[in-house]
């Protein structure tokens, strides 16, 4: 490893805002690595603790998706992680002061890991991105993926991913991913798709409510991949995209969606992989996330 470097500060005013800049005729996905980590390494990345790193963001709840993995799945010291800083501007996600250098490689940059892994990349440099020590390239930032993997490929007992529940997960998370994990944020802003954003996140919201009044989790009495997936979202809704009230009541109005995130939000993995001063808007209502359910 070469020596940690840390970037300098956030500046939109030399470097710009990030954006992804492409050859028109390029049709390849901007989430570009979707190799696969396996038990048996017929993947050519096998479940080998101490391999992998990785690089995440406190802020991103795709990145939350992959450390509750870890956390769950008692893969804290099979996997390391770290973490780039909270802002951004044209360079792109960047090692600073606030979480640290790269323990790993020394990057300053997030970027560097991609270009060393395919010269002159111009897809999406984003967290979580998973990185291999032994061929020193990057493997994955595929977050759905990588999750997957990591519940499952590491030999872990109680898998969140267990195979006789895999296919509810994925049904439900069609049902969900488009109003609540990808609309959450059209939902809070003010482009024109705002408001049916909010009237479906809302109405989802209201399912989710009847779902969890006769149910502990998601899918029942066992936390699943499901639960990982609904939270991370829910748990940034008045802190990052509801503030002012501008989707709509505050997560109480639902009691037994809120009864769900709270009694999550108790458990040691999702209490420990949450940053909330990460993601929380200026003026956002404070929950009280803790206490009595």
């Amino acid at each position: 490893m070469s020596m940690a470097t840390c970037a300098s500060p956030v500046d939109v005013g030399e470097h710009g805002t990030y954006a992804v800049h492409r050859d028109p005729g390029d049709t390849r996905p901007v989430y570009r690595f979707t190799d696969r980590i396996t038990a048996d390494g017929a993947s050519g990345y096998p479940a080998v603790g101490g391999r992998y790193h990785v690089y995440a963001g406190w802020f991103c709840p795709w990145s939350q998706r992959v450390t509750l993995e870890l956390a769950l799945n008692g893969l804290a010291e099979v996997v390391s992680v770290s973490f780039v800083d909270d802002e951004r501007d044209g360079r792109g996600w960047a090692f600073r002061e606030t979480h640290g250098p790269d323990p790993v490689n020394g990057f300053a940059l997030l970027r560097e890991a991609y270009d060393r892994t395919e010269p002159g990349f111009d897809g999406l440099v984003s967290v979580p991105t998973l990185w291999d020590r032994v061929t020193g390239r990057v493997v994955s930032n595929d977050f759905r993926l990588l999750g997957i993997d990591l519940a499952t490929q590491f030999g872990a007992t109680a898998g969140t991913y267990p195979e006789h529940l895999r296919d509810e997960i994925e049904a439900l998370d069609a049902q969900l991913g488009p109003d609540v994990n990808q609309g959450i944020s059209v939902a809070g802003g003010d482009g024109p798709g705002a408001p049916q954003a909010r009237e479906r996140l809302l109405a989802r919201f209201a399912e989710l409510e009847e779902r969890l009044s006769g149910s502990r989790f998601l899918l029942g009495d066992q936390l699943t991949e499901a639960d990982v997936r609904l939270w991370v979202s829910v748990v940034r809704y008045d802190a990052e995209h509801n503030v002012g009230g501008r989707i709509g009541p505050a997560l109480p109005h639902w009691p037994a969606l809120w009864r769900w995130g709270r009694e999550l939000y108790a458990l040691p993995a999702f209490r420990s992989t949450t940053r909330f001063a990460s993601f929380t808007g200026p003026g956002a209502v404070q929950l009280e996330w803790e206490g009595e359910r």
